[in-house]
C-alpha cells in the first residue's frame, strides 16, 4: 500500500471542518505534550520514533482498523519511515508533509468582513501557532497588521487580488513570533509603522505609530485609527478599522487576556493592562467586532476558521474582563502566567533588528505554541 503525503493546508481543513481522524505523533513525549496538532475530533497516540525502530507490531492493536492514520513528527523524516512500516502492515496511512515545522508556518486567509466603498478585511490564520494577522484592502491598496515572517503569503495574496501594499503595522514589539512587517515594507516600499514606546532599541527606521494618527487606505473613507492600549507591552496599540472592527493585538483575546511580563515588568504593567481593558476598552462600542492577534484554544475558531467576537459579548463572558477587585485582578494575572515563549528574548532582539539569524534558525526559534495569554 502507498503512503500519502498530507499538506498542512489539508490537515488545517480537516481541523476547521471538525473532521474525525487518528493522529500518531512520533516525537518525544515532552514535545508532544507541549505542542501538537489540535482539533475537536482527533484521536491521539504518542509513541516516540526510537521506540518503533524495531517495528510497529506492538502499536498495531492501538490503531483504528478502518480509518486512515496520520503520522506526525518534527520535520517529516521520521514520520515517513513509520508510515512506510505501517503501510507494509496493511494500514491506510499518511504523513504530515514538512512535519510540525510546516504546521507552524501554514497561513490560511479568511475574509472576515466587507468595508465601506467595496473594501474588504482579511484575517490570516496561523492555525498551528495560534497567530492572527490582517490585511485591509480598499481601492487597490492594502495595509497589513501583525504580519508573520512568512512574507510571501501576504505579497502573493495582495498580488492575486490586485492590491498594492502601502502600509504595514505592528501593534507592538512581538516576543512570541518573528515579525515580517519590516521585510514586507522594504520589499513593497510601504510605510512601516511601529509604536515608538516599543521601538526605543530598534536599529532601523520606522514611522512612529501613535494615537491620533489615523491612516486612510486607498483614498477612501476607510480609516485605521490607532488606540494606545498598553499592558502587554508599554507601547501596545490597538486599531479601530472602519468604525466597525477592533484589532486588539495581544491585549484582549476571545477566551483570555494578554500577559504583561515578556519584558520582565509584570508588576509594573499589570496596572496598564487593567486600565486598557477596564477603562479604555469599556468606553468603546459593544458592537465592535474584536479581532485579536492570537487564539489559544481551538474552540475560539468560528465555523469558517476565523476568530472574532463582539466586544460586548467578551465583556459578558471573558473572565479576565469581569474581576471587579483590582487586587484580585493583579493576583489572577501575575499568578497565572504561562511559561515564557520559546526563544522569546532572541525573537525580541530580531524584531529590534539586533540579530539576523538564518531561515532555519528562525524556524527553530518559533517552534512551539504561542504563550501570550493569561487564562
Amino acid at each position: 500500500m502507498s503512503v500519502n503525503p498530507m499538506t498542512a493546508k489539508e490537515v488545517a481543513t480537516k481541523v476547521v471542518n471538525k473532521e474525525s481522524f487518528f493522529l500518531l505523533d512520533v516525537r518525544n513525549e515532552d514535545a508532544f505534550q507541549d505542542w501538537k496538532v489540535e482539533g475537536e475530533n482527533i484521536q491521539y497516540l504518542n509513541v516516540p520514533y526510537f521506540d518503533l525502530l524495531d517495528g510497529v507490531g506492538e502499536i498495531l492493536p492501538k490503531l483504528p482498523q478502518d480509518q486512515e492514520v496520520l503520522v506526525v513528527c518534527a520535520k517529516e523524516g521520521s514520520s515517513i519511515m513509520v508510515a512506510e512500516m505501517l503501510s507494509e502492515e496493511g494500514k491506510t496511512v499518511a504523513y504530515l508533509k514538512g512535519g510540525m515545522k510546516a504546521w507552524s508556518e501554514h497561513l490560511e486567509p479568511v475574509k472576515v468582513g466587507d468595508l465601506k466603498d467595496g473594501g474588504e478585511l482579511f484575517q490570516f490564520v496561523r492555525i498551528g501557532k495560534g497567530c492572527l494577522s490582517y490585511m485591509v484592502v480598499s481601492n487597490g491598496e492594502a495595509a497589513l497588521i501583525d504580519a508573520t515572517r512568512m512574507t510571501g503569503v501576504y505579497t502573493d495574496f495582495a498580488q492575486e487580488i490586485g492590491a498594492i501594499i502601502t502600509h504595514v503595522f505592528d501593534t507592538h514589539l512581538h516576543a512570541d513570533h518573528i515579525s515580517g512587517g519590516r521585510k514586507i515594507a522594504e520589499a513593497t516600499n510601504a510605510t512601516y509603522w511601529l509604536p515608538p514606546k516599543d521601538a526605543q532599541e530598534v536599529t532601523f527606521r520606522y514611522q512612529p505609530l501613535e494615537e491620533g494618527q489615523d491612516v486612510t487606505i486607498g483614498n477612501t473613507t476607510i480609516t485605521i485609527q490607532p488606540l494606545y492600549s498598553p499592558g502587554h507591552t508599554i507601547g501596545s496599540t490597538s486599531f479601530i478599522i472602519d468604525e466597525s472592527y477592533l484589532l486588539s493585538g495581544d491585549i484582549l483575546f476571545i477566551d483570555s487576556i494578554g500577559r504583561p511580563d515578556l519584558a520582565g515588568l509584570a508588576e509594573d504593567w499589570v496596572g496598564d493592562l487593567r486600565e486598557t481593558l477596564y477603562t479604555r476598552y469599556k468606553e468603546l462600542s459593544d458592537e465592535l467586532i474584536v479581532l485579536p492577534a492570537h487564539f489559544m484554544i481551538m474552540e475560539e475558531l468560528n465555523d469558517d476558521g476565523s476568530v472574532s467576537e463582539k466586544l460586548g459579548t467578551l465583556f459578558a463572558k471573558n473572565h479576565g474582563l469581569n474581576i471587579e477587585d483590582e487586587a484580585a485582578f493583579r493576583e489572577m494575572v501575575t499568578g497565572n502566567l504561562p511559561p515564557q515563549p520559546n526563544a522569546y528574548q532572541e525573537i525580541r532582539e530580531m524584531n529590534m533588528g539586533k540579530i539576523s539569524p538564518d531561515e532555519e534558525k528562525q524556524r527553530e526559534m518559533e517552534i512551539g505554541p504561542n504563550r501570550c495569554a493569561v487564562r
